[in-house]
């Protein structure tokens, strides 16, 4: 039986090197979203942001944060990695994947590096029409694919 380290490995290959998702902070109960541009690098997510915006102020303050693709769902924990410029291999990847995000805001004075690494990851599959949900329990080294019962 494949293990459950296997399993999470293809869902990242799966995943691909960089996408568009949807990042979710919050701060004191208010919860705010944005697009934003994220690559992943062995099974976590780096993206990067202004230290003026106020997902930021939110990262800064509250470090649980999530993001959210199609079916995917991420959560996890965030931490500030300083000046995007200062890690290569992020810069080599979100250049490929986001030229036009990389030249216009990468090199910028205020821009900060941050890393998701998830906890939990939920995908809902569809097999001839029929919902399953996959789930990664990152924390507790779990994988669950279950049909879903609730149609």
């Amino acid at each position: 039986m494949e293990q459950f380290s296997d399993k999470l490995k293809r869902f990242f290959k799966d995943f691909g090197k960089g996408r568009k998702m949807v990042l979710s902070t919050s701060e004191n109960d208010r919860v705010s979203s944005r697009m934003m541009s994220v690559v992943q690098i062995n099974g976590e997510f780096y993206f990067q942001t202004d230290k003026e915006l106020r997902k930021y102020h939110q990262l800064s303050v509250n470090g649980y944060a999530a993001l959210c693709i199609d079916n995917i769902q991420i959560e996890g924990i965030c931490e500030e990695k300083g000046h995007p410029l200062g890690n290569a291999e992020f810069c080599t990847i979100f250049r490929d994947c986001f030229q036009g995000s990389f030249d216009a805001y990468t090199a910028l004075k205020n821009e900060r590096l941050f890393i998701l690494r998830p906890l939990y990851i939920e995908r809902w599959i569809y097999n001839e029409s029929v919902p399953f949900i996959e789930v990664f329990d990152i924390k507790e080294q779990r994988y669950s694919f279950e049909r879903y019962m609730g149609i």
